[in-house]
């Protein structure tokens, strides 16, 4: 921004104006740096709007459920935040025990589970939302059981340990079955992906669905190279024998989306393609990014800075991001002249957690043709308020892309 101060006079009064000037233009630099988080009343009111459209993190909830949980919930804390969720949740864990329909049951379950999710959001940083966070995956395993195709919990090894991982094979495939690599983000668990890629199994494709790291019941923290935990992923998959290891397709949303892209580039030789959903690349991962669009973002709910925190290895505080944040650009890497198999990136233009740059970059870098859906009007993810939601987003373009993929890879 260009401001038009009057060429300076000599003169004492003249160098003190200048100076209540500057002063003022620095103050303002300072406030638009650092956007305050939203307080907790902010937060419900924004909750219960996002949960009447069904807009995220607030899809799939009952905005009654959503409502009763707000009016318990009186501060900012995290424990707080996770006990108004936890007790509507609570409510329908007894219902399902003493229903004696298996289907309802289910399905009490299901609504369990997310909200014990929303009772964790965004990560699990206290303890209540760590208790929260359990009783998710208790509630979600209790639901996953009656699915169909069955959902197999899978031990994925790693470094002479092992990761938990969701397995699930559409039914009667004749012949080996082609896979989605499905990854989680920020906020978003290994449980939420699986739920959405049930659609894909009707399509004899088949799913391996994992949190990213530093998430969920992910080995490591994010780093340098903890996408080696996705290598893992992979090598469990080749050995599988009904895996058609031709046709893997790896997906990420958001930071998923980041690790979407750089196993496009390190893991090319075992990767059909790549799904992309706005994922960070490069401007994300300035100092200048993180302080004036990640901290105080109000197009995610609140904490999204501190949210990375959580998922960051040898992350405390927000100066400990801005050393760490910036070695992580694929850029830095080196790696975005590098061949990459056919990818789908999505986005939207007025998205203010993941800049529009870096998707532009993306699709711009190496040398091999990428397809993109960018929605002009759309924000994280290319979602809209109304319209393209998250789940027509997956289900009118991601998933035609990759059976696209899949099917023109038999033709070759």
């Amino acid at each position: 921004m260009t401001y038009g101060l009057n060429p300076l006079k000599r003169s004492v009064r003249s160098f003190k104006a200048l100076g209540l000037v500057v002063m003022a233009l620095s103050l303002l630099g300072t406030s638009l740096a650092q956007v305050p988080e939203r307080n907790i009343e902010e937060i419900k009111a924004e909750a219960q709007a996002r949960a009447n459209r069904g807009g995220y993190p607030m899809g799939g909830l009952d905005p009654k459920d959503v409502e009763k949980a707000l009016s318990l919930i009186k501060t900012r804390a995290g424990d707080d935040w996770a006990a108004g969720w936890s007790q509507v949740a609570e409510s329908y864990v007894q219902e399902a025990q003493q229903s004696a329909d298996p289907g309802k049951a289910a399905l009490l379950y299901k609504r369990a589970w997310r909200l014990f999710y929303m009772a964790q959001w965004p990560v699990p940083n206290a303890e209540g939302k760590k208790k929260a966070y359990a009783n998710a995956l208790s509630a979600y395993a209790q639901y996953a059981r009656t699915l169909d195709p069955p959902l197999q919990v899978v031990q994925i090894p790693f470094e002479g340990k092992s990761f938990t991982g969701y397995l699930r094979m559409p039914k009667n495939a004749p012949g080996k079955t082609p896979m989605i690599l499905a990854i989680s983000g920020l906020d978003s668990r290994k449980e939420t992906v699986a739920d959405s890629y049930g659609e894909i199994l009707s399509h004899g494709v088949g799913f391996l669905a994992v949190d990213s790291p530093g998430t969920g019941q992910a080995p490591v923290k994010v780093n340098l190279t903890a996408e080696r935990m996705f290598s893992a992923a992979l090598d469990y998959l080749a050995k599988q024998p009904q895996v058609d290891t031709q046709r893997i397709i790896v997906s990420g949303v958001s930071f998923g989306g980041y690790w979407a892209s750089k196993l496009a580039f390190v893991e090319r030789t075992r990767l059909l393609g790549s799904v992309a959903q706005s994922p960070p690349i490069d401007q994300f991962f300035t100092e200048k990014f993180l302080r004036e669009d990640t901290m105080g973002n109000k197009e995610y709910l609140f904490d999204l800075a501190p949210a990375f925190i959580n998922v960051f290895d040898g992350a405390q505080t927000i100066d400990d991001l801005a050393r760490l944040l910036p070695p992580m650009s694929l850029k830095t890497m080196g790696l975005m002249g590098k061949t990459t198999p056919p990818m789908l990136v999505v986005g939207g233009v007025k998205d203010t957690q993941v800049p529009i740059v870096d998707l532009e970059l993306l699709m711009r870098s190496g040398d091999v043709p990428k397809e993109s859906w960018i929605n002009p009007v759309g924000g994280h993810l290319g979602r809209e308020a109304k319209g393209w939601t998250d789940p027509v987003i997956f289900s009118k373009v991601i998933v035609p892309w990759e059976l696209r993929l899949i099917e023109n890879s038999y033709k070759k």
